[in-house]
């Protein structure tokens, strides 16, 4: 992997990162599902009128839109809204990487490293280390429900890996086009048109920052990034670097929302940043630079 990619996908964590605090924020502004169709929604609009859609069968661009923008982020953010604090749900979602690479084996026949599989061991350590840490501000509905948008992202990757070599900008400005009209019509039957009503009207300044932020930033932004790495170098490889997102998370809610950690859950940290680099590590990097040299 060329550097310049690493430093990109390294960036991606980091806005991913503290994309957690400015969930927490917009979460305090809008019922979940709502600010999740208001997050698609600016993501498609008004880009979608100007790039055109990929070459891609409508059905991968629906099936990444009810998967990733439906299914994922309706689970995070109730997850987050009814029981799981912005530093631990970054930590927790994570574990994508492990079910993304089980899912390419599954689909593609890509056989995970030795390595990779001892790498999946220690960080799986860390996450039940944080699963036995539940107390007041952690609950096990909050829990499950950011492990099944975990689950739902593998799947998402996996069609982004079967839509091919396509500009993953443009396809991620025409797959947010699926899920505002399901994610409004849901937010809707559970939230309630006055919720969703009183918290448009009522609408502020850090409201309307945590949308714009969550729409271009990390998702168009991000997942432009994030596909295009997939395309480039494959789900099993990229993946793994979502692992540093936990790292810029439970940072960022520390520095700016107070959320305290105390050692069980900085060791838990530390076993997945650990999975990560056994994830990713690969013996012919050294043998390309000695033949180079």
């Amino acid at each position: 992997m060329k550097p310049v990619h690493v430093l990109l996908l390294v960036l991606v964590a980091a806005l991913w990162g503290f994309n957690f605090v400015v969930i927490k924020l917009g979460l305090d502004n809008f019922p979940p599902l709502l600010f999740s169709a208001l997050r698609f929604f600016f993501a498609a609009v008004p880009l979608v009128f100007f790039i055109p859609r990929p070459d891609v069968p409508w059905r991968i661009i629906i099936g990444i839109g009810i998967m990733l923008g439906v299914v994922k982020f309706s689970f995070l953010f109730i997850g987050m809204d009814v029981g799981v604090p912005p530093g631990l749900a970054s930590l927790l979602l994570q574990s994508q990487a492990f079910f993304t690479v089980l899912l390419a084996f599954l689909l593609f026949g890509a056989k995970p490293r030795p390595l990779q599989l001892a790498g999946m061991a220690v960080a799986f350590t860390g996450i039940a280390l944080i699963a036995s840490s539940i107390d007041g501000d952690f609950t096990v509905t909050g829990l499950s429900l950011v492990l099944a948008a975990a689950i739902a992202w593998a799947c998402s990757n996996m069609l982004m890996k079967k839509a091919g070599n396509v500009q993953m900008l443009n396809l991620m400005v025409w797959v947010s086009l699926v899920p505002p009209i399901p994610l409004l019509v849901i937010s809707a039957l559970f939230e309630g048109w006055d919720r969703d009503l009183a918290a448009i009207a009522n609408i502020n300044l850090a409201g309307a920052g945590a949308v714009l932020f969550v729409a271009y930033v990390a998702t168009i932004f991000g997942f432009a990034v994030w596909g295009a790495m997939i395309s480039r170098y494959g789900v099993s490889t990229v993946a793994p670097f979502s692992l540093l997102v936990p790292v810029f998370g439970m940072s960022s809610a520390a520095l700016l929302l107070g959320e305290a950690f105390g050692p069980l859950r900085i060791l838990a940290a530390v076993l997945i940043v650990v999975g990560l680099v056994m994830n990713v590590f690969n013996p012919q990097w050294f043998g390309r630079k000695a033949t180079t040299a």
